[in-house]
This record gives C-alpha cells, structure tokens and sequence, in this order.
C-alpha cells in the first residue's frame, strides 16, 4: 500500500513539471488537470485496510501518548481507520496536540474527539508545581553562574566609577566644569552598562536586555515629553556654560530683570538686584532673552530731555545746556555732549541732552540726576523759561472793563524777560554706588556653591 502511495505520487509530480515545458502547449482540459495536479492531494484512503491495520495505529498511538506529559489518560479506539480519542485531558492545548499528534500515524482517515477538560484539583495543580518545583531547582543551580555575572557587573560599573571620579583629568579634557561633570556622569553610566551586557552575556540572556532597551526606549520617550521644560533648561544650562554671555558681578538687564550676577548654576542664574535681593531665572529663560550688559563697556551715555518757552531760541537753550552739562567733571570729552530738538509742542520746545560718563569712576543714576539739575539751573538762569501748558481761552461779548484787564495781563507777558544772573559751577557727588558688587563678591566667597562662570574662558 506504501509503494502504490509512493507510486501515485511521483506520477503526479511528473505530469506537473512536464505541463511546464513550454514545448507542449495543452488545452483547456488539459490545463485543469495541471492545475488539479498542482493542489496538495488529499489523503487516499487505503481500501485494503484491516482489522489488524486498526490494531497497530492503536497501539502506536497509545505508546506515543504514554510518552507525552499530560496526554498518559488519552483513550485511542481506531476503527476502519478512524481514530477516536477519549478520556480526561489538562486543557484545550493539549487536544489539538493529540489530535495533531494521530493525524501524523500512517493509515489514519480522520480523528474523532471527545477529549473533556479534567478539572481536578490534582491534575491542575500538580503540573504547575512542578514546574515551579523545577524552576526553582534550575535557580539553585545557576546561584554560582549568576554569582560570577553579578560580581562581573560590580567590578566593570567600580572601575568605571573610578574612571568617571578622575575630575582633574576631565576638567584637562575640557575646560568647561560643566561639560567635565557632563563627561563624567556619561562614562559613569556607560561603564554600568557595559557591566549590565557583560553579566547578560555571560547568563545567555542578551535578548532579555534587548527587550530591556527597548521599553527603555519607550519609556525614555514618554519621560521625555513629560520632562521637554527640564530637558529645555538643561540644555540651556549647558549652551550657557560654553557661550558664557557674562561674568560674575556683571551689571545686566535679562529681559525685564535687572541687576548684578551672582552665579551661573546648571538649572539657573542668580542675581543680586540693585535693591539687594536675589532673583533666581531659569536658565531657559535666560537662553532666549535679550541679555543687556551694561559692564562689557565702561562708557556710558545717559539721556534726558527738558522743554523751553515756545517763543525761546531752542538754538540758544540748546547752547547754554551742553555748557552746563560740559562744565561737570565726570563728562567725559570723547565722546562729547549732544543735544536736539525732539519735538516743537503747542507752549514749548522739547530738547533732548546726552552726556557720556565713565562707569568705572562715576555712578550712572547720580550722574544723570546731576546733568539734568545743573542743566535746568543752567537754562532758568539765562532767562530760558521751562513752561507748564498753556491753554488759550477765547470769551465772546466780554464786558468792556474786563476785556482791559486781559489785555493789561497780555502786555505784561510781553515784556522782555529779563535774565537771571548765571550761579557758579555745581560740584556734586557722582562717586559709584558699590554697595551691590560688594554683596555679591562676600557671597561668592563665602558659598561654595559651584559656579559656571569660568573667568579664563572668553565672554560671548
């Protein structure tokens, strides 16, 4: 019967590559054979079969089961070739086990299942001791192996702590002490993981570390989304310990913040207000704001603007002013004084004076307050006169007795103003105001906070 089966098949197979000649053209009939022929044929069933046929399928497939763990209490009737199986089982798993398992016995037509669920407790619960049992025992016997992978790992993440504690070395590296601890914490964790793989490794057990990674992945993702505003100023904490955009005790104005650093930190800069007070500003927001630092340049303009009469000689106002201003000791030469007219109003002349002082020897706010004094005093004494507004009143019908006495006040207006006598020159005290800069250096010098700030490197 196995030789007919052998036979009939390679007969088959011939037809079919022979239909694949090109040589041979075939018809409509004759390409439905081919393609008959080309589909896995069915199981023939053996006429010829016995009762003693039976008999050997059952007895093989008792021995097989008897060998199968959790298959020992499978039923195997075989009649004309149909299998029968029967009995109690584990669970569904194990049906379309057994029942994969009879199709594979030659002779076999079909299987039959009336396999049911054992839902015993002995059954049920015996297996999973035991594998439990098993795992176990397979943990006792691998402490050594895990011993030596754990002591592995130790001594590579120990020897990469050390490497990474040599900060002398990564500060040589990389002058920047930031991008040190930087460089530090990466070959610090890089070690650890190195030391992870190696214990891994030495278990067989890397695709569990590629799984490991890969939630880490995700997970990183995530955190890292959650975390975009520390992430942000982390890395605007390490963009400004490179750029270094200021020095400590410089006098800045950080978007609408103003006053004097203190330090540079790796989450934000401190700095001392003018009032004495400190401002802690994230370093993102400091990486993003216009940064105004009026220590860079020690020459300073200062700006201020006074009015005249309307029927003054601007020119002339404008003369006596810079006279006044240029009078002062602490305007500097180079750059001179400047002046001009801003805007022409309805009761008087708006002029604007600059004056230049050196902030190394003058304080700014006392200077400009001392320019603008000496320069009004300077203007009301030459007979400028520095008006309020003026609004003109127009009255219809007026009473004759009354519409003299505007006109008596009206001609008083006119007479010529006569000129102050010109006082002499104003000293006044424009030393710098340093308060501020010694709070900051006792603080730098008593807090060993680190700092940023590195002053070899140069200023952005």
């Amino acid at each position: 019967m196995t030789l007919f089966r052998r036979l009939l098949t390679f007969a088959i197979l011939v037809a079919a590559m022979g239909g694949l000649a090109p040589s041979l053209p075939l018809g409509g009939e004759a390409q439905a054979q081919l393609t008959e022929a080309a589909v896995e044929p069915e199981p023939i069933i053996d006429p010829a079969s016995t009762r003693k046929d039976d008999d050997v399928i059952a007895i093989r497939l008792r021995g097989i089961f008897q060998e199968v763990r959790g298959l020992e209490g499978v039923a195997v009737a075989v009649d004309a070739g149909v299998v029968t199986l029967s009995g109690p089982i584990a669970d569904l798993a194990s049906v379309d086990r057994a029942k994969a398992i009879a199709q594979r016995v030659a002779g076999v037509v079909t299987v039959e299942s009336s396999l049911e669920r054992d839902l015993s407790v002995g059954n049920n619960v015996e297996p999973v001791v035991d594998k439990f049992g098993a795992s176990f025992q397979n943990f006792l016997t691998a402490l050594p192996l895990i011993a030596i992978a754990l002591l592995v790992a130790i001594m590579v993440g120990l020897f990469g702590h050390f490497i990474a504690s040599r900060m002398g070395f990564w500060k040589r590296v990389t002058p920047n002490i930031f991008l040190a601890e930087l460089i530090s914490g990466s070959v610090r964790v890089i070690f650890i993981f190195v030391g992870i793989f190696i214990a891994l490794d030495i278990l067989n057990a890397t695709a569990l570390l590629g799984a490991v990674l890969g939630g880490a992945g995700v997970i990183g993702l995530a955190v890292g989304f959650a975390l975009r505003d520390t992430v942000d100023n982390y890395m605007s904490s390490v963009m400004l310990s490179i750029r270094q955009p200021f020095r400590a005790n410089d006098h800045v104005l950080i978007g609408e913040r103003e006053g004097r650093v203190v330090r540079l930190t790796s989450r934000a800069t401190i700095l001392m207000t003018l009032d004495g007070n400190h401002l802690r500003i994230p370093n993102a927001t400091v990486f993003k704001a216009e940064i105004l630092n009026y220590t860079r340049n020690p020459q300073r303009r200062f700006s201020f603007e006074l009015g005249v009469d309307a029927e003054d000689d601007p020119a002339a106002a404008i003369e006596s002013g810079l006279r006044a201003i240029n009078s002062q000791d602490f305007i500097l030469n180079d750059p001179e004084a400047t002046a001009e007219i801003r805007e022409v109003g309805d009761s008087n002349i708006l002029i604007t004076f600059h004056g230049w002082i050196d902030q190394r020897s003058s304080d700014y706010r006392k200077a400009r307050g001392a320019a603008i004094r000496v320069t009004k005093n300077a203007l009301e004494d030459s007979g400028f006169a520095l008006p309020e507004p003026i609004y003109r009143l127009r009255f219809d019908n007026v009473p004759p007795q009354i519409a003299a006495n505007f006109q008596s006040d009206q001609a008083a207006d006119k007479v010529a103003k006569k000129p102050r006598k010109a006082s002499a020159t104003e000293v006044v005290d424009v030393s710098r105001e340093n308060h501020v800069e010694k709070l900051v250096d006792s603080e730098r010098s008593d807090d060993g906070t680190s700092d940023l700030l590195d002053p070899h490197q140069p200023v952005e």
